[in-house]
Formats: C-alpha cells, structure tokens, sequence
C-alpha cells in the first residue's frame, strides 16, 4: 500500500511548521502552502492524495481553494480547517465537496485519523504490483482509480511494453467488479477468420470443427471486465459487429439465434494514435468514439525516469535468484537508456543481467548501448545515422530509431533475435520498420 502526498495549506507559519512535523513523525510524505495560490501551484507539479486546508486566507480563501480542487482535480479529497464560529460554513462546504473539517484547536491525533481515513492509497494487494514512483505515474493511477468505481468504458493508449494490461487489471481491482472475472483477448494474436468465434462465441456445428457448444470472451466476462487488447488491429468487418453489442448490450453466438444479455465493463487498448487511425479508414470512427469515453496515456518509461529504478529493484525483489543488487554505475546505465521497448525491455535487461551475474550487477551484465562519457542529458546527445554516419541531434524518436538498427545489426538482421534482445513483439518490429522505410521514400 502506498500512500500519495499530503497538501498542508495554513498562512500562520507556526501552525503550518507544527502540521507538517506531526505527519512527518508518522513517515507521511507532504507538500507545505502557505496560501491558495501555493496551492494550486503544488497540484499543477505533483501528485496529491489529500488536500488539508486552512479556511481564513487570502486572497484565495479555503472554499476558493475547495471550489478550484472540485473542478480541477475532483478525484482528491479535501478536509478544511477551521474555527468554531464558521461551523455552518465548513458543513456547507462539505455539501460543495469537502469530505470533512477540523474544528480548530485540535489534536494531533485528530489531524492523523482524518488523514488516515481519507487519504488516496494507490494499492498493490491481492498480488497486483504497481510500482510508481514518478509524479506522472503516481498522477495517473490516480485517475485510474477515480474512473474505477464507475462503468465507464475505458482507452489505454500506450507504445508496447509500457503496462497497458497492468494498468487494466488495477482498475479491475479497484471496481465493484472485482469479485466477478477480468477477462483479456489480444485482437492483434488471433487469426482474423477466428477472432469473431472467439470474441462473441459459437455453437455446436456453426463450423467445421465446432463440435460443442463454446462461449465466447463477452460471454466469459459477464458480470466482471473484459479488456480488448491492441483493439486497433480488429478487422473493420468485425468492428461493425462490435459496435452492435456495444449499443444492444448482447451477443449472438456464431450458427446461434438466441441473444446473450450482457452486464460487462470494458477496457480497450492499443499503441497506436488511434485519431490517426481513423482519420485513415482504418479503424471505425463511431466505435472509437464508443470506446474513448475515459482516455487514458501511460507515457513510456523514457518520460517516466524516477519509476526504471524502483521497477528495476522490484524485478530483483521478486526474483528466485537472491543476492542479486545493482551497482552505482549500472543504476547510472539504467537511468540513461531511452527503453524502447518500455517495462517489457527492462524485465529482459534485468533478468538477462541476473543470469550474467549472479550477484552485484555491473554495466557489463546489462548489455546496454554505450553512451558517450560526455554526455549530460538525453536532450543535447549527439549520435550516428548508421547509414550516412552523419551526426545528428537526437530527439526520442531517433534514439529509438537507432537503437533498433543498431540491434538489428548487431544480430545480423534475424528479426526474431532483434526481437528477443528489444523486448518488444516481432508485430510491433515490422510496424516501426515500416515506418522508417516510409520516411525515407
């Protein structure tokens, strides 16, 4: 269980110096703001699971500040502070959002069970891990949490490898369908000429070879979650017919008569930018609208750099190989590799370089492209076109790019090699290596 940052708001320094030392002995991380405007400077930056504000400030007092919250970030709730006289006031503030106030003075003890009781957890029971670390993972298992305990239909868009289904199963295990089954299909793994059998479903003697009855994932996921993985590679054909139980909220089995009444949530997936997609007729425009209703972006793991550590150590921590630990100078190499291929490339970094090792692992374990010893930062390395050995600034993209080739090369062109040493499917290779072809004609 991990709990997100504490917003102390209080303009009286002492009292404001004595909140943040209470939470501090109880090991609660915290932001201080001495007004409303420091506030929402602070939600801007950081991920926040409480807000405690003081009421009397200026110019943005605590029920500007609440109103502002509401709008602006509704998932975070906010508990006000404030003297016996304004007790109306704090009551309907709570009718405006507030989940509760603090009549002041008050007890440290007080402050500590309104704090445990209302502050945001991100949660990793019941063996479903999450690590995160970086402020824009932390910000967006927060909204994944708050879409959770709705129906609503919701988009991951992500490149491969970042954690779309890990982040699927969190919302499954945050809804009120978490008892009832989390059903995943990967529309991009299963032939065309099956994948409509598969999804909806088919009975005895539809087909050769359909020699019983068999429900379909829809079927299988009644009651719980059923996560439509890479669904911007589900032929147009089969989009239509999923379209149709979308609106009537039942399947037909394949040779069946007999509709089944559905009661599902569903999640979606793909790495694609899906408005591309569309634009060119390759995905139906009323279905991604029916699908896009909570979009969702996991950034790669490049964007994210303070979670590569903390997941890097989480692979290690679950590992049957004890004794494994990373050194300072290949935390250093982890945290300066762009990770094309995103989580999936590290698990493989790290599970290779535990094999390699088998005890302190060194740069050398993790067989990861040398960088320059000049090199400060990503943004200003300059690097080779392999193919003109002309130097170049390289953007993310052209990281990628060469590092792709570069492996490609170094495996003497065997996609399935290139592959196993990216960390990423050999479906999404072809695509990028499409689409390096159509940038240079």
């Amino acid at each position: 269980m991990q709990n997100l940052p504490v917003l102390i708001v209080e303009d009286d320094p002492n009292l404001l110096e004595a909140l943040c030392a209470t939470l501090k002995l109880k090991g609660y991380t915290h932001f201080a703001a001495k007004s409303g405007q420091e506030a929402l400077d602070v939600l801007r930056h950081h991920p926040i699971g409480l807000v405690i504000s003081d009421v009397q400030m200026h110019p943005v007092d605590g029920y500007a500040l609440l109103r502002q919250v509401r709008q602006q970030y509704p998932w975070i709730p906010v508990v006000l502070m404030t003297a016996y006289g304004e007790v109306d006031k704090a009551v309907a503030a709570m009718r405006s959002g507030a989940c509760d106030y603090l009549l002041k003075p008050f007890e440290p003890r007080s402050l500590l069970t309104h704090v445990e009781r209302y502050l945001l957890t991100i949660s990793d029971d019941d063996g479903l891990a999450i690590v995160a670390q970086d402020p824009r993972t932390l910000t967006l298992l927060s909204m994944a949490k708050k879409v959770a305990v709705t129906d609503a239909t919701v988009m991951l868009m992500g490149e491969s490898g970042s954690g779309k289904e890990v982040l699927a199963q969190f919302i499954h295990h945050h809804s009120s369908r978490v008892s009832q089954p989390f059903v995943a299909i990967n529309c991009a793994a299963i032939p065309e000429s099956l994948l409509e059998a598969t999804l909806f479903g088919y009975e005895k003697g539809a087909f050769t070879g359909a020699l019983q009855r068999q429900a379909g994932k829809f079927e299988q996921a009644n009651g719980g979650t059923l996560l439509l993985d890479e669904i911007s590679e589900m032929p147009l054909e089969l989009q239509a017919k999923l379209l149709r139980v979308l609106q009537e909220r039942e399947v037909e089995r394949v040779g069946g008569s007999k509709p089944v009444s559905l009661d599902i949530r569903l999640i979606a997936t793909s790495n694609r930018d899906m408005q591309v997609h569309v634009q060119a007729g390759q995905f139906r425009e009323d279905l991604f609208y029916r699908l896009n209703v909570f979009p969702l972006e996991i950034p790669p793991l490049r964007e994210r750099p303070q979670d590569i550590v903390p997941l890097a150590q989480s692979i290690l921590d679950k590992s049957t190989q004890p004794g494994c630990t990373l050194t300072k100078s290949s935390i250093r190499c982890l945290e300066q590799h762009t990770w094309p291929g995103n989580v999936r490339e590290l698990q493989n970094v790290i599970q290779r370089a535990m094999i390699l090792a088998g005890g302190a692992i060194e740069p050398a374990h993790l067989n990861l492209p040398e960088l320059p010893e000049s090199q400060t930062s990503l943004a200003d390395e300059q690097m080779i076109d392999w193919e003109t050995e002309e130097p170049l600034l390289c953007d993310m993209k052209t990281l990628e790019r060469n590092h792709i080739l570069r492996t490609l090369a170094a495996v003497n062109g065997s996609r399935k090699l290139a592959v196993q040493k990216l960390g990423i499917s050999e479906r999404t290779l072809r695509y990028k290596l499409r689409q390096y072809q159509h940038a240079e004609c």
